[in-house]
């Protein structure tokens, strides 16, 4: 696999990220995993990804306070939010600190697919 295919997903809740990952890599993309902001923030000063999923709500950070810490790493990593509790403050929020896309729980696969193919 090659760099263009890799994802980060940023998400405390365990199960919604094995199932990401699993439905992920069965599209055939290359998954790694982070379950908070810090550890989200070590990966990407080692690795780089194509794509990121980020929780909005992670138990050490708010993910849109990720996002200007990512841009400034991976500048043209594409950035998806997911959130569970949406408001149209924080979608405002997270667009305004360069989101590239914003999708609510529970997802429906085939959105994230498209949303993902059309990103990448």
């Amino acid at each position: 696999m090659n760099e263009s295919s890799k994802i980060l997903i940023i998400e405390d809740d365990e199960k919604v990220r094995q199932v990401l990952a699993t439905i992920l890599k069965e599209q055939g993309y290359e998954i790694d995993l982070a379950k908070n902001g810090e550890e989200a923030i070590k990966k990407i000063e080692v690795d780089s990804y194509k794509l990121a999923l980020i929780d909005v709500r992670l138990p050490d950070m708010d993910g849109t306070k990720l996002l200007p810490v990512m841009h400034k790493s991976s500048p043209k990593m594409v950035k998806i939010m997911i959130t569970g509790y949406p408001t149209m403050r924080s979608a405002i929020e997270a667009v305004n600190k360069g989101a590239d896309g914003y999708i609510i729980k529970p997802i429906k696969i085939e959105n994230l697919l498209e949303i993902i193919k059309e990103h990448l």
